[in-house]
């Protein structure tokens, strides 16, 4: 039985099928509803679906959402991600699939929180820099649900996959330039630590884009975008075995934002106890150094291996 005006809110609309050559309006219809109605039913119906849609248990988020080739990838998958946000980011897709939240909604929560961590920063304090590594620990539980919710709800695209590398770019770019101001001590458009931070954040997106058009030239010559964990040894022995030298030094890490909220807040305790930005403008320093190396350490080894065929 068709519900009454004042059950749903929507106008009542009685329709009879008469027979295959049409249908006609009863006499106690109602006008015809307007485009403003018919949004309106649209988005009570589609609360009244995410209303009733069951909630999906926390074996079948890590089955799909979590398959063996996603936590195993050497290069994709965050060292913090594995240790413990792996673990965590589950109960957030469960809720976010209970919500009706779209993958992209949810890599939309990342690169706001991730942004968001290097304006805090930007203001110098040690409060500044406990609240900053709070919101990438936000980030990247949103970075890892996003993936996880695409696959439970088979809604991948490319256009998902897009806007999380343009998020990584944004997020990683807004920490080093939020560094720059805080070692400059205050917000100004000019200024020495404020141009070293954006040399270093203009730096660190060189060596992301080195690695993504890794990808755009298998692409240009037909070859497909995943070369194997394989391909990423050196054709050298001696290649080789700087490669593993730099692994393990992990000094790249610095210039991830991750990894720099934690360095922010060491630096900014520091600053704290003896006074002053010493520690804060020497890691700022540290980033560029690092950032400038890699530019052409990356690109050396990115050539000298099997990834582009």
């Amino acid at each position: 039985m068709p519900a009454g005006p004042g059950t749903t809110g929507i106008p009542s609309i009685t329709w009879h099928a008469r027979n295959s050559q049409g249908a006609h309006r009863s006499r106690s219809a109602c006008p015809p509803l307007t485009a403003a109605d018919t949004n309106l039913f649209c988005t009570m119906q589609s609360r009244q679906k995410r209303s009733s849609m069951p909630w999906p248990s926390l074996s079948e988020v890590k089955s799909q959402g979590q398959p063996r080739w996603v936590v195993e990838r050497v290069n994709d998958e965050h060292l913090f991600g594995k240790l413990y946000m792996r673990k965590i980011s589950p109960y957030a897709t469960r809720i976010f699939a209970r919500l009706g939240w779209s993958p992209n909604a949810v890599t939309l929560g990342f690169i706001v929180c991730g942004v968001a961590a290097g304006v805090v920063v930007s203001f110098g304090g040690l409060a500044t820099a406990f609240i900053a590594a709070v919101l990438v620990q936000l980030a990247l539980l949103f970075d890892c649900s996003d993936g996880e919710l695409a696959r439970l709800t088979r809604r991948t695209s490319v256009g998902g996959v897009y806007l999380d590398r343009i998020g990584h770019y944004f997020c990683e770019a807004a920490m080093l330039v939020g560094l720059g101001l805080r070692a400059q001590g205050h917000w100004t458009s000019s200024g020495s630590y404020v141009t070293l931070g954006l040399a270093a954040a203009l730096l660190a997106m060189l060596v992301k884009a080195e690695t993504d058009n890794v990808v755009v030239a298998r692409a240009e010559k037909g070859l497909p975008a995943a070369a194997g964990d394989a391909s990423l040894q050196p054709r050298g022995a001696r290649m080789a075995s700087l490669r593993r030298a730099a692994s393990l030094l992990k000094v790249h890490r610095i210039i991830q934002q991750i990894e720099l909220s934690v360095l922010v807040v060491l630096a900014a305790i520091a600053d704290a106890i003896r006074g002053g930005l010493l520690a804060t403008r020497v890691l700022l320093i540290a980033c560029l150094v690092v950032a400038a190396l890699m530019v052409v350490a990356h690109l050396v080894a990115i050539m000298a291996s099997r990834r582009l065929g």
